[in-house]
């Protein structure tokens, strides 16, 4: 190929620019993103999803080994550029990088102000509390003399392009080279630059931190320290680690003029290879392991992890059900973010549609949904009887909707929301609504599972404690309505928001609480659910949902 040969790129967002294509048969995802267009590779480029599609609108592509002519839709992942071409990349198929991030939080405990580490006033008398998500990645900035919080900073973790859920980076990370370069995704591009954003937000320099406290899942924290993860994706999913422990910022190593490359960095605890440090912050800073009455911690992320406390007993497992809830396999999913419709309402007879879009973005500009508009569509499309109790569209309520909301492709119906002036449609189809269904049910069918294992009823809980920041725009009534909290009531349910960056903070104003969490994970009975009685019928059951005439899927 010839260092002379051209790409053209036109982002929807109306940019132009030129790309001079390498020598080195690279794919059109990894040369987009080496150029600042980093596309929404969810499947870890193994060309399994639709997230990084982009219009080929002149020359020629190969794809996965043919030769692909405009115009066309292509996969970037799998294909490679031989000549001049111009494309297309519509917002859809882009990283956002202003992320909807899961900054806020509750602590229900109370906590002592006994710092982590010693501090000198006026001197290093900083800290910083990190939760490492699997899609998001949010710094505060903590005044180790008050407790106050001084900053946060919050952002898409940079791992995104290998991968949108644990599993696909743990595969990614049997090459040493990308294990290498996930690490460097994390510290380097992600929690580098976010300390930078708090430092600067807060008007402290780096050089004033004396530590930081860090949650996140068993596969992240050991993606951050370097650590082979590949055992965690083989039975029986042994982590190098589980413990709490302390690097230092020279370990990772993370990077800051005036850092000192001493400056310890405390993992917190985890529970085991699905339930991590996330999970163990979660339980102890929503005070569940302390209420009187049995209560739930259920966190709906990436991956969903579901907690039980009966009788002082704890009772845990992990389903794989997140990546659905933040558009991944979804025709027109996305992650909330700005221009994405979060919440929908739906009613027949006589017809009428309300949305609203994060930003305020118009309908017609909106560039996807987020999990929280389709539970609010299931719920919705189900209780006005366009859904029926299987996830089909009823042939009668479909044929009466407004024409423009009627899409017929190929036999399969969908619900049309808006046309985006001539990019994709944005609707809801029948394949979107059984995945979402699968999903609901894995969540669903983990919550029954542990509540058969404590003996006890969904009634008797005292407290539902609603974790992650998918949970903060969520619709709890829809989300009861559809089975994806099974047989709670609305007044049972306690949004709690990030705790596991709310557990991060603790450990750093209150050492003792550091203790409490260790001794904590050792207490919860891990169950795994692909081994335990009962869930593969739940699962089964769910997405067929209860008799016909009920609002529930």
């Amino acid at each position: 190929m010839s260092h002379a040969t051209n790409l053209q790129v036109e982002p929807e967002d109306g940019t132009s620019r030129e790309i001079l294509l390498p020598s080195n048969r690279q794919s059109l995802a990894d040369l987009l993103a080496a150029h600042g267009l980093p596309l929404n590779a969810r499947c870890g480029q193994r060309g399994l999803c639709r997230g990084c599609e982009v219009e080929l609108r002149s020359g020629t592509a190969m794809v996965d080994g043919k030769p692909v002519a405009a115009p066309a839709v292509i996969k970037a992942c799998r294909a490679r550029l031989e000549s001049d071409a111009a494309i297309f990349v519509p917002a859809r198929s882009r990283i956002e990088h202003r992320p909807q991030v899961g900054e806020t939080f509750e602590i229900a405990v109370p906590y002592a102000h006994q710092p982590l580490f010693p501090f000198v006033s006026g001197g290093r008398d900083t800290a910083l509390a990190v939760d490492v998500g699997t899609t998001t990645v949010v710094v505060l900035l903590v005044d180790l003399t008050t407790g106050e919080v001084l900053s946060r900073a919050g952002a898409f973790n940079e791992q995104i392009r290998f991968g949108d859920n644990v599993v696909t980076r743990i595969e990614a990370a049997r090459n040493a080279e990308t294990l290498v370069a996930m690490q460097r995704a994390i510290v380097t591009e992600t929690i580098q630059p976010l300390l930078a954003q708090a430092c600067e937000r807060a008007g402290r320099g780096p050089e004033r931190i004396a530590g930081g406290a860090i949650a996140g899942n068993t596969a992240m924290l050991h993606l951050l320290v370097g650590a082979d993860p590949t055992p965690l994706g083989i039975a029986p999913f042994t982590p190098r680690f589980i413990q709490g422990r302390q690097v230092s910022v020279a370990d990772i190593p993370l990077q800051a003029e005036g850092l000192a490359p001493e400056t310890p960095l405390q993992l917190l605890p985890g529970i085991a290879a699905y339930l991590g440090a996330d999970i163990t912050a979660g339980v102890f800073a929503s005070g569940m392991v302390f209420d009187e009455r049995p209560s739930l911690l259920v966190d709906i992320g990436t991956n969903g992890e579901i907690v039980l406390q009966a009788d002082g007993k704890l009772f845990g497992c992990a389903t794989a059900a997140g990546p659905a809830f933040e558009g991944s396999g979804l025709r027109c999913g996305t992650r909330a973010r700005e221009g994405a419709v979060s919440d929908l309402n739906l009613k027949l007879n006589p017809f009428a549609l309300e949305t609203e879009v994060i930003g305020d973005v118009p309908l017609a500009r909106a560039n996807g949904l987020c999990g929280s508009a389709y539970v609010d569509f299931l719920a919705t499309a189900r209780s006005s009887g366009l859904l029926g109790v299987t996830g089909r569209f009823e042939a009668g309520a479909w044929e009466a909707l407004p024409e423009q909301c009627r899409f017929l492709h190929e036999g399969r119906r969908a619900f049309r929301l808006a046309a985006r002036n001539g990019a994709d449609d944005l609707r809801v189809s029948e394949v979107d609504v059984a995945l979402l269904l699968q999903a609901k049910a894995a969540i669903g069918a983990g919550v029954e599972v542990l509540l058969a294992a404590a003996g006890i009823r969904a009634a008797e809980l005292g407290r539902v404690y609603l974790a992650g920041g998918f949970g903060m725009h969520l619709n709890v009534a829809h989300a009861i309505a559809i089975g994806l909290l099974p047989g709670f009531r609305e007044e049972q349910v306690r949004v709690v928001g990030n705790t596991s960056l709310a557990g991060a903070l603790l450990a750093l104003v209150d050492r003792t609480t550091l203790d409490e969490m260790e001794a904590l994970r050792e207490q919860v009975s891990v169950i795994e659910l692909n081994l335990a009685d009962g869930f593969e019928d739940r699962y089964i059951e769910h997405p067929r949902g209860p008799a016909a005439g009920t609002p529930a899927l």
